[in-house]
């Protein structure tokens, strides 16, 4: 190497180190020949063995099918991911936070990649609370002249009459006095516990606001804005004093925008269930009100059989058509309010609120028949899968969702190691077997 040659390329090896985002150099299987050291700390919290010796190692637990994005981009050169958003998890169990990386990665020839690595956390959480406030402003301040108002008891029931209720939702006042808000909502869109903890969500913040599906007298669909805000002006006034207004805004006209932004910010492109980012938002959610108020609270971990042997024989898209058909099983299968997401490749997670271990076993069940009766259509051949999945749920010895996620993985093995196309729930036992 020549003298100027080897001048810039110390140069570029101090510009790495001091570079103020993470930066590592990998050959195409992933090895590590180079890492700046704020690099080497965002990642060593994800690394298995406390070593950094593979990227792809390093994020599988994260990112699973970051090797076969590698192995999958057909140029010689160019961007295989962009900024795309990593949750993790850092802290000692019991005491976890949440964290979220942004990966850029990048193909530099046939034998060399590069990856861009920066902490996003902050910025991911102004903007979530951003999207709020905004909507919480256009539900205040955009077409007050077509919206429902009537005030909620402490248990979140309606208590008075107001003939705008009629107006937007068909609903007369026999209908609806005493009645708990979730009448307005689909049957399995709100429980009677989600309720409570929208109204402990509005004593907390000031408000809650909630966009979705709502539903008329005739049962006529309606995309709606529900804004709860806390009408009690004292913190320690006894609970049964409590009460709160509910406004219904009917935003129909919108509802596109909002689903196709949703859909871009918070769904996996495949499968149009939530992505990791997502789910992991939902999650922390979930989790704090369950340490406020623990309930049954249970998790499905799903993972399609054999999955690399349908994309050798059939191909990839077929393997992209199973994993539709996945997902769609899923949708009609689980509740409007439970927290379906692709977690990565082809596996899927489910969270569910206010269901017992056994509730869930039950569910997971039926999803597991549902599709091992069904085949797949690709290109004229009928392509036949199954599914295994693992269930667990929260209880007193269950430190934090880390912790939950532990569980259902074993759970899932056990399922796999039974023969496939099954569903098993977490008992102590498969914890021992897994140490082992």
């Amino acid at each position: 190497m020549s003298a100027p040659v080897e001048e810039e390329y110390e140069a570029l090896l101090q510009f790495m180190y001091m570079a103020p985002i993470g930066l590592v150099q990998t050959l195409a299987d992933g090895e590590i020949t180079m890492i700046n050291p704020l690099c080497a700390q965002l990642l060593m919290p994800l690394s298995p063995d406390g070593q950094l010796a593979n990227l792809f190692t390093a994020l599988e637990a994260v990112v699973p099918d970051l090797r076969q994005r590698v192995q999958d981009f057909p140029d010689v050169h160019g961007t295989v991911c962009d900024a795309l958003q990593v949750p993790i998890a850092t802290g000692q169990p019991g005491r976890r936070q949440s964290q979220v990386l942004a990966l850029t990665l990048l193909k530099l020839d046939a034998e060399r990649l590069m990856a861009v690595i920066s902490d996003v956390t902050q910025s991911v959480r102004r903007d979530r609370e951003l999207r709020q406030s905004q909507a919480w402003i256009n539900t205040l301040a955009i077409g007050l002249t077509d919206y429902a108002l009537v005030s909620l008891d402490h248990h979140g029931c309606v208590q008075d009459w107001n003939p705008s209720i009629a107006r937007i939702t068909g609903f007369t006042e026999d209908q609806v006095i005493g009645r708990s808000l979730s009448m307005f909502y689909p049957e399995d869109a709100i429980s009677e516990q989600r309720v409570l903890d929208r109204l402990h969500e509005a004593d907390r913040t000031g408000w809650s606001l909630d966009e979705g599906w709502c539903v008329r007298a005739d049962a006529g669909r309606y995309w709606g804005s529900c804004l709860i805000a806390p009408l009690h002006d004292r913190d320690d006034a006894p609970t049964d004093e409590h009460a709160y207004s509910l406004i219904i805004r009917d935003v129909s006209d919108r509802r596109e925008a909002a689903e196709a932004l949703l859909k871009a910010v918070s769904c996996d492109h495949l499968t149009g269930l939530l992505n990791r980012r997502a789910f992991v938002e939902a999650v922390e959610l979930e989790m704090q009100r369950w340490a406020r108020f623990p309930r049954p609270l249970s998790l499905v971990m799903i993972d399609a059989d054999h999955f690399k042997r349908i994309n050798d024989q059939y191909g990839h898209a077929a393997g992209d058509a199973v994993l539709r058909h996945l997902a769609a099983g899923m949708t009609a299968t689980f509740r409007a309010m439970d927290v379906l997401a692709r977690f990565g490749g082809e596996e899927f997670v489910v969270l569910l609120p206010d269901t017992t271990l056994e509730g869930a076993e039950i569910v997971a069940q039926r999803l597991c028949q549902l599709l091992a009766s069904q085949a797949v259509e690709v290109g004229g051949q009928a392509v036949r899968y199954t599914i295994s999945a693992g269930v667990a749920t929260m209880d007193a010895d269950v430190s934090d969702f880390d912790a939950l996620m532990q569980r259902a993985d074993e759970a899932l093995y056990a399922a796999k190691a039974g023969g496939r196309n099954r569903v098993e729930r977490w008992q102590p036992a498969l914890q021992s077997a897994a140490v082992r």
